[in-house]
Order: structure tokens, then C-alpha cells, then sequence
């Protein structure tokens, strides 16, 4: 039965295909976005909550 484990092998993921490896690690809470940027998502967000709660309201409203 063959070791799952082997230490020979060379440790290649696709995940790092395409993708500076030197680069600083940066997620996207850390990114950089400007108010015009965060007034969409705000607008995105209201209208999400409007479908969300409306069209339950309305489907079961008389």
C-alpha cells in the first residue's frame, strides 16, 4: 500500500497559476473603495431587502 504522504513530491497547486506569489496577501474588507463605490453597494443592499421582504408581503397580502 502506497504512502499518501510522500515528501518527494514537489508541492505544486493550481491555485497558484496566474497569481504574483511575491505580492502582499490582501482581501477584500482590506481593499480600497470610495464612497461613490460604497453608495452603489448601499442602494444594491436596499433594493436586496425590498425583494427580500416585498414580494413575500405582497404574495401574501389579501
Amino acid at each position: 500500500m502506497a504512502n499518501e504522504s510522500d515528501a518527494d513530491v514537489e508541492d505544486d497547486s493550481g491555485a497558484d497559476v496566474g497569481h504574483d506569489l511575491e505580492a502582499e496577501r490582501t482581501t477584500a474588507p482590506m481593499s480600497e473603495f470610495s464612497a461613490r463605490e460604497a453608495g452603489i453597494g448601499f442602494a444594491i443592499l436596499l433594493v436586496g431587502v425590498a425583494l427580500a421582504f416585498g414580494i413575500p408581503l405582497v404574495a401574501v397580502a389579501p
